[in-house]
C-alpha cells in the first residue's frame, strides 16, 4: 500500500461545484442523509417504506445506533502533511479501495425493480465490495455476474433445512464469492411494529425469494415447482427460513462445509465473538441488524471496542453508518472495515444504479476529507487516541 489513493474528496467537490456554478447543473440527488431518507421514502409504497426504514418494537435500538456515535468525538490534529492519503484496507488479504462495503440488504425489488442487480452494477463501476443477502430478489449467480471481479461476499440466513444451507454455500463457492457471512441474530424475525401495522411481509408477495425458488434443495421439498404453485412455495419458504434451535456446535459444523472465509454477523458480546472464533469463524461483524431485531439493544458502536479487544480476527462494523466521520470513528475504535446499509437503499429508490453511485461517491469523498482534516493520511494511523471519549467515566 505504498501508492496514495485517489483524492476522492477534492475530485468530488471540484466536479460538483463546477457543474453547479459553470453549467448550472447542481447535484441530481440529495446529499444530506435526512433529505436522502425523506425523499426516498416518499417514492416508495407505504409498505416498502415501513419495511426499509423500520426497526424492532419502539425503534429505540435504531436511535441508539446513532446516539452511540455521540459518545466518541474526533480530535483533529494540525499542520501535518495530508496532501496524499491512502484509504485502502485489506481485510482477509483482499484489498479494498476504501474501508466500506455495501451491506447485506434483502428484498431490494420492493425499492427498485432492478434491485440487487442495479446495486451490483454500481458496486462494479466504483469497485466497491458488496455483501449479497440470501433474501435477494435476484439469484446469487445473476448478481455475481454483474459484480464481476469486485470483492463479493454471500450472506447466509441459516435455514431450518440443513440441505438448503449447504446448497447455498456450495452455490456461492461456484459463483465466485469470496466469503460466507452467516447471520446469527435472525433465528426468528423481530417484532417490527411498522410492518405489523401494515400487515406486510414482502416474502409472502413472492419478493426476495429468488435464491430459494432457484435452489435444488428447496425445490426438492415442494410438491409442485414455484412456477406452478407460487403460494405453496412461499409458505414453504416461511417454514424453513430460520432455525431457533441452532447452537455453537452447528457453527462448527458449518465451518467444515467450506474453505471460504467464514464471518459471523450480528455479534454484540465479547464472549460470543470469542466463541465464534473458537468454532472456526475467520471474522466478526459487529451489528445489531440496523436495530431491526431486538428493541432496547445496545448500540452496535458501543459493543465494538470490547469485541475488538476480545478477538484477534478481522472485525467489521455495521448499524448506523451515515457519513465519513462515522467510518473514521469506527476504524479508530478498531474496526477493519465498515458496511453501509440504508443510505444506499435510499439512493437505489431514488435513481437506481445512478442513485447508489451518488450515495457511495458522496460517502467516499466525505471520508477522504474527514480523514485528512482530522490530520491523518491512512487508517493505519488511527486508534482510540484520536477520539475523545465522552462516556461517563470512560464507559466504566
Amino acid at each position: 500500500m505504498d501508492d496514495p489513493s485517489e483524492p476522492y474528496g477534492e475530485h468530488r467537490q471540484q466536479n460538483v461545484y463546477a457543474s453547479g456554478m459553470l453549467a448550472d447543473q447542481p447535484p441530481d440527488g440529495p446529499v444530506r442523509y435526512s433529505d436522502l431518507e425523506r425523499r426516498a421514502l416518499e417514492t416508495m409504497s407505504d409498505e416498502a417504506a415501513a419495511y426499509v426504514a423500520g426497526g424492532a418494537g419502539t425503534e429505540d435500538t435504531v436511535a441508539e445506533n446513532r446516539r452511540a456515535f455521540a459518545d466518541w468525538r474526533i480530535v483533529p490534529r494540525m499542520l501535518r502533511d495530508v496532501s496524499e492519503r491512502d484509504l485502502r484496507v485489506s481485510p482477509f488479504d483482499r484489498e479494498f479501495d476504501v474501508p466500506v462495503m455495501l451491506a447485506t440488504l434483502g428484498v431490494l425489488s420492493i425499492v427498485h425493480d432492478e434491485g440487487e442487480l442495479a446495486v451490483a452494477r454500481a458496486a462494479a463501476d466504483l469497485d466497491v465490495p458488496m455483501c449479497l443477502s440470501s433474501a435477494s430478489s435476484y439469484t446469487l449467480e445473476a448478481v455475481a455476474d454483474e459484480l464481476g471481479e469486485v470483492p463479493k461476499w454471500f450472506q447466509l440466513y441459516w435455514s431450518a433445512d440443513p440441505a438448503i444451507a449447504s446448497s447455498f454455500v456450495e452455490r456461492a463457492e461456484n459463483a465466485g464469492y469470496d466469503g460466507i457471512v452467516v447471520t446469527l441474530d435472525t433465528p426468528l424475525l423481530g417484532w417490527r411494529e411498522r410492518d405489523i401495522e401494515q400487515g406486510y411481509l414482502p416474502f409472502l408477495d413472492g419478493e426476495g425469494v429468488a435464491n430459494y425458488f432457484s435452489d435444488p434443495a428447496f425445490r426438492d421439498r415442494l410438491d409442485q415447482p414455484p412456477e406452478e404453485n407460487e403460494a405453496a412455495a412461499v409458505m414453504e419458504f416461511v417454514d424453513v427460513f430460520g432455525d431457533p434451535s441452532l447452537t455453537w456446535d452447528d457453527l462448527a459444523d458449518l465451518r467444515e462445509e467450506t474453505d471460504l472465509p467464514l464471518v459471523v454477523k450480528g455479534v454484540l458480546h465479547p464472549d460470543d465473538a470469542k466463541r465464534a472464533v473458537e468454532c472456526g469463524a475467520d471474522g466478526v461483524i459487529v451489528s445489531n441488524h440496523g436495530g431491526r431485531q431486538v428493541d432496547g439493544a445496545v448500540g452496535a458502536l458501543a459493543a465494538l471496542p470490547g469485541i475488538v479487544d476480545a478477538v484477534d480476527v478481522p472485525t467489521l462494523f455495521d448499524s448506523g453508518i451515515r457519513g465519513g466521520a462515522d467510518v473514521v470513528t469506527a476504524l479508530a475504535l478498531g474496526a477493519d472495515c465498515t458496511l453501509l446499509g440504508r443510505p444506499y437503499a435510499y439512493g437505489l429508490a431514488l435513481d437506481g444504479e445512478a442513485g447508489v453511485e451518488n450515495v457511495v461517491e458522496n460517502l467516499r469523498a466525505d471520508l477522504d476529507l474527514t480523514l485528512a482534516l482530522a490530520g491523518h493520511t491512512s487508517f493505519d494511523d488511527l486508534d482510540r487516541s484520536v477520539l475523545a471519549d465522552r462516556r461517563p467515566n470512560g464507559g466504566d
